[in-house]
């Protein structure tokens, strides 16, 4: 039986009523996007209509997963919110802390070693509170939700990015910060903007080499890192029907990076098979009785143009193998024309390892096809040239492989066996030499690939692409192989082809693990105590964020004026710095030290108003807040792209930084921001950005008067003595510039007054 049965089929008992009384309210067929949300609303039956790109709407998410690096910082503050239970279903996984450096076995002692006081931590505030623990090595968060609690028409919300990949089972799964996570554990409706509708046409058929990690690599070519914020993106097709259930959610999973608030796909025969695979039937049953409202109308499918922002059409039976990269999952080559790129700009041709896995592509059906080509190698008489890892997506994945035979086939190639964890892809790898910054090239079948991101290496250049492909070209060693077109040399001295690759949808013997690692909680919580020793460095109970005083800030400095590219990651690091994760004082000495000065184009270098010195950015941070003198950043496009944590917005507020000034913010960052009572703000006109000088003081003149609708003005005042006015516009609502008055949203939930 499911987790969480009755809570599904009372979300399946409202939805007839709730979607044909929105249908009739909006007086057209719906999309399945429309369908879930108007069925989520938090006032219940639908009332109104919701403009699409315009409207704040509540919502009343289903349940709430979060992994073990964000975890600890939304725990913390959930236990300032002063209630006893979480109010709706919510699970804790323990993925993200456990470094990948030699084999499974050895990294995830390692590692529960190392992070014994982080886990304890999070399985006793999970036991005191009613919130399902995952174990460290039970598998990764994204794909322990598939495998388990994820179901066709459901909303949920997580505290990673890639929480979107439960979008692959039907649901509207949107990844958020951890004060989102808080609000709906505490029982409170969670805000989001009724996004807009991309929808996404797959006509024809996977087959041969091309994979469903190529329907989204194609898509983020066509919509870049930002092209799909503020929307939903809805695929539907003859070829989305024909994929796999998993397939569906490795397109859902990087969907992320497009900066599309989710993905999601209509419930259908391979929904229902995964399900009952995994021990769902239950959920299948229920979803097979009311099928027409899990997927969109049909007259919008036939004429997508009239129900959606932006429809894009992709022929699966043309598509061709891509892979992605260096340095941002967008740069779509399909494979055909790589070794020309390579050459052309001077990539190294040498792939140094191949890995696959990851909450992308870890699926059975992945590592089976993956294993066929792995087969090739002894059967062709080959030597793989690159090195080569797995990373399985769970336990049971895990263990269903190895008893189908697939980690001795690729044990007999050579490769390493990760834990089940995020590892490499989240940069939890300690690769040996690594530390040498030597230029290099990866292939992996992860989703981002950011400068530093895997390894810590700036000059790593790593390419996305499918787990097949990646296999492949470990095999070859060559970033120029094309292995539709190409021969290999074998060990005799003969040409040789891969054969193209098969696997298994589903496993024949199905699913398969001795202890999958899941801990229940408490049926009453009230007695177990949770504990933070205050000297610990990994682990610090919050206080308060002050309230706003009511005044204008002024004399405020420039803290930098980020160039270029700024994501999550170069505002706060992964890496090593996980390992900080709940303590808001220790982490916030990542504070931007991956961005770019735009005033000396280094990295961790800004200029130290008082003292004229350059110094690490969280340093003069710390500087300016011992001398009571507020600070601002500055920021480029995209702001905050990338993973959700809201590190990067605490860290900030913690060291004193106001606002946070750029030409777009990434949505998940822009919240964050919000919550943490920060004010997140967007130039009204870009080109003031190159007219903000090193030596900036800023004044704001009209915050007194801050409100829905109404930009601020702002005051540069440059170190000759003259000064620019800056228009600054927001998004503010009236409940967020309550959480700006009371110091954060927190804050209003402790006092409750949200």
């Amino acid at each position: 039986m499911a987790f969480d049965i009755e809570m599904i089929k009372k979300v399946y008992e409202n939805m007839p009523s709730r979607v044909d009384k929105a249908r009739e309210l909006v007086g057209r067929p719906l999309t399945l996007t429309e369908k879930i949300l108007y069925n989520h609303l938090w006032n219940g039956t639908p009332s109104q209509v919701f403009k699409r790109g315009v409207d704040y709407v509540d919502f009343a998410p289903d349940r709430v997963a979060c992994q073990d690096a964000t975890a600890q910082m939304a725990l913390l503050q959930f236990m300032h919110a002063g209630k006893s239970k979480v109010a709706v279903p919510t699970t804790v996984h323990c993925d993200h802390l456990i470094q990948a450096k030699i084999d499974a076995a050895t990294d995830l002692a390692r590692a529960k070693t190392q992070s014994n006081e982080v886990f304890d931590f999070l399985s006793s505030v999970s036991n005191k509170y009613g919130i399902g623990f995952w174990k460290p090595g039970a598998g990764i968060i994204h794909q322990v939700v598939l495998e388990n609690y994820a179901f066709p028409g459901g909303m949920m919300i997580g505290t990673d990015s890639h929480t979107v990949n439960a979008g692959g089972l039907g649901m509207v799964a949107i990844g958020v910060g951890g004060a989102d996570a808080v609000d709906v554990m505490s029982g409170m409706a969670w805000e989001l903007k009724f996004p807009k509708l991309i929808g996404v046409k797959l006509t024809g058929k996977l087959s041969g080499w091309t994979a469903p990690k190529d329907v989204i690599l194609k898509v983020a070519g066509i919509l870049t890192v930002k092209g799909g914020t503020g929307a939903i993106v809805e695929y539907f097709g003859e070829g989305a029907t024909a994929m796999s259930c998993t397939g569906k959610g490795t397109i859902c999973n990087m969907g992320a990076e497009i900066g599309a608030t989710t993905s999601t796909f209509g419930y259908d025969a391979s929904m229902g098979r995964y399900l009952r695979s995994t021990n769902r039937a239950d959920v299948a049953d229920a979803a097979d009785k009311i099928a027409p409202y899990l997927t969109g109308d049909p007259e919008v499918y036939a004429n997508p143009e009239q129900y959606f922002d932006q429809v894009i059409e992709i022929n699966l039976s043309e598509l061709e193998p891509h892979l992605n990269g260096p340095f941002t999952p967008d740069l779509a080559t399909p494979i055909s024309k790589m070794k020309d790129e390579a050459i052309k700009n001077n990539w190294p041709l040498q792939i140094q390892v191949g890995l696959i896995g990851s909450c992308t592509n870890s699926s059975y059906e992945d590592i089976s096809r993956a294993a066929s080509l792995a087969r090739q190698v002894a059967a062709k008489n080959l030597k793989t040239k690159a090195e080569f890892t797995i990373t399985p997506g769970s336990e049971v994945v895990r263990s269903t492989i190895e008893r189908d035979g697939f980690i001795d086939t690729f044990h007999k190639i050579g490769a390493t066996v990760f834990a089940n964890a995020c590892g490499p892809c989240i940069g939890m790898w300690d690769r040996e030499g690594a530390e040498k910054e030597e230029r290099n090239t990866i292939v992996h079948s992860f989703n981002r690939n950011f400068s530093k991101r895997a390894d810590g290496n700036p000059n790593t250049l790593a390419f996305v692409g499918s787990p097949e492909l990646v296999t492949a070209m470990a095999i070859a060693g060559d970033l120029g192989f094309n292995p539709l077109t190409d021969k290999l040399i074998n060990e005799d001295g003969e040409e040789v082809m891969l054969d193209a690759p098969t696997g298994d949808e589903l496993p024949e013997k199905g699913f398969y693990a001795e202890d999958p690692g899941f801990q229940a909680p408490a049926e009453d919580g009230s007695g177990v105590q949770v504990v933070v020793n205050p000297t610990s460095e990994r682990l610090q109970l919050l206080a308060p964020f002050d309230a706003w005083d009511g005044k204008n800030i002024t004399g405020a400095k420039l803290l930098i004026k980020a160039f270029g590219k700024c994501t999550t990651d170069h505002i706060s690091m992964a890496g090593p710095w996980l390992r900080f994760r709940g303590h808001l004082d220790n982490i916030s000495n990542n504070m931007l030290i991956g961005a770019v000065n735009a005033y000396n184009q280094k990295t961790n270098s800004v200029k130290n108003q008082l003292t004229g010195q350059y110094d690490a950015v969280p340093a003069v941070a710390r500087a300016y807040k011992a001398a009571g003198v507020p600070s601002i950043v500055v920021g480029d496009h995209n702001y905050g792209e990338g993973s959700s944590r809201e590190h990067a917005a605490m860290e900030p507020r913690f060291l004193g930084v106001k606002a946070v000034l750029v030409k777009s913010f990434a949505r998940i960052h822009e919240t964050n921001l919000k919550k943490q009572g920060l004010l997140g703000l967007t130039f009204a006109n870009e080109a003031d950005y190159d007219k903000i000088q090193e030596d900036d003081t800023i004044n704001f003149l009209d915050l007194t008067e801050f409100a829905p609708g109404k930009p601020l003005t702002l005051e540069f005042v440059h170190a000759n003595g003259t000064k620019d006015i800056i228009l600054a516009n927001h998004t503010y609502n009236a409940g967020q510039i309550g959480w700006f008055v009371a110091g954060s949203a927190l804050n209003l939930i402790a006092a409750g007054k949200a």
